[in-house]
């Protein structure tokens, strides 16, 4: 039995082969629902919000141009309908640690992760106020942040994901970093630690 390419996976789905369309979806299944998770912390809104992508993907599935990244364009649809759960649901953002990148002049520490019982009761306060920051970003702060710092896709891959150039990209990632260290400074500056790249 030989393998079908992306390809011709495509053109079978689109055709109306629904086992091909389920074959093309398993190979990006799993990072999409991580995206999902990550966007509303909850796994069975997580699962819902999959479901609402799919059923989006096979009905436009016609309109999907052929010289883009399948992938990509599957998680470009997903961030949209969890983008649309957030607003109907005012769900909750995921309690991730903002990352360093080779790009970034600082990065938010929190304690040992193995605290004892009052730092693990600091740990967690400082959690609960990181999640509180991402969630007043504005959603096209909060998306970036969530895809670059938390997902960690490409620059690449998020200007193909979100139809924007490179050059606007990295200017909201960088303008959604600031923000959010400005939020965490006003919320109580003693519980983070900015910490210069030397």
């Amino acid at each position: 039995m030989s393998f079908k390419s992306e390809k011709e996976l495509i053109a079978a789905a689109k055709a109306g082969d629904e086992r091909q369309f389920e074959l093309l979806i398993e190979q990006c299944k799993t990072r999409a629902y991580n995206i999902a998770l990550r966007y509303l912390h909850n796994e069975e809104d997580a699962m819902d919000a999959l479901q609402e992508s799919f059923i989006k993907i096979y009905r436009h599935l016609g309109s999907f141009k052929e010289g883009s990244k399948f992938d990509t364009w599957v998680y470009r649809i997903v961030v949209n309908t969890c983008n649309d759960m957030l607003r109907k649901n005012n769900a909750a953002m995921t309690e991730s640690m903002i990352r360093s990148d080779e790009e970034d002049e600082y990065t938010l520490e929190l304690p040992d992760p193995e605290p004892g019982p009052q730092e693990a009761l600091l740990r967690k306060e400082q959690a609960a106020q990181i999640l509180e920051a991402l969630a007043q970003l504005k959603p096209d702060q909060k998306e970036v942040i969530v895809l670059r710092d938390i997902q960690g896709f490409s620059y690449e891959e998020i200007s193909e994901m979100l139809d924007c150039s490179m050059g606007t990209i990295k200017s909201r990632i960088n303008r959604a970093r600031n923000r959010l260290r400005e939020i965490l400074l006003e919320q109580n500056g003693d519980f983070f630690r900015l910490t210069n790249k030397s």
